[in-house]
């Protein structure tokens, strides 16, 4: 029964103290399931997060759905999945019943500028991570080269570059076990 409450609980601080959306969440996701607790590998971590970016519905909430799902199956993924949403819920009410009233404060938007400046760091250092677990060769870096720079110059949805590697991956798997025999 333990493990349940562990699911709970480290979701529910994550989903707590996690600013910026599911991108903001990866590094502490990183430092809690990885590090901390060995729930899962940098590279199943990177995993859920691709397959999570592809599914319907926020990255965060999917990724720990497939990582309660996987230590604990259907109950698991319950419990992590609630748990990460159940703080957002209180602190969207609460701020929706009182942003409108502070919103013009020179205080709240700076507040929010130095949090947005903070959380690009951490979604820029949790990257660098998943980078040096995920680029191992040079297939994966051309990958990466290739999807960062199409990326950043054309307006094509996340999923298809997601699938497309996926599929070069299998191909070059493939291809390279063929020529063996």
């Amino acid at each position: 029964m333990r493990i349940y409450w562990d699911l709970f609980a480290s979701f529910f601080r994550m989903g707590a103290i996690t600013f910026g959306g599911g991108y903001a969440m990866l590094p502490i996701l990183q430092r809690e399931v990885v590090e901390s607790r060995g729930w899962c590998t940098n590279e199943e971590l990177a995993d859920y997060f691709a397959i999570g970016q592809c599914t319907p519905g926020i990255i965060a909430v999917n990724t720990a759905t497939f990582i309660g799902f996987k230590l604990k199956g259907l109950p698991g993924a319950l419990l992590a999945t609630y748990g990460v949403v159940a703080p957002s819920f209180v602190i969207i009410g609460l701020i929706a019943a009182l942003l409108q009233n502070f919103a013009d404060y020179a205080l709240v938007q700076n507040a929010f500028a130095g949090i947005r400046v903070a959380v690009t760091v951490l979604i820029f250092n949790a990257v660098c991570k998943l980078c040096k677990s995920s680029v191992v060769d040079k297939l994966t870096t051309v990958i990466f080269i290739a999807v960062a720079v199409l990326a950043f110059f054309l307006n094509v949805s996340p999923v298809l570059f997601v699938l497309v590697s996926g599929v070069l991956g299998v191909a070059v798997k493939v291809g390279k076990e063929a020529g063996k025999k």
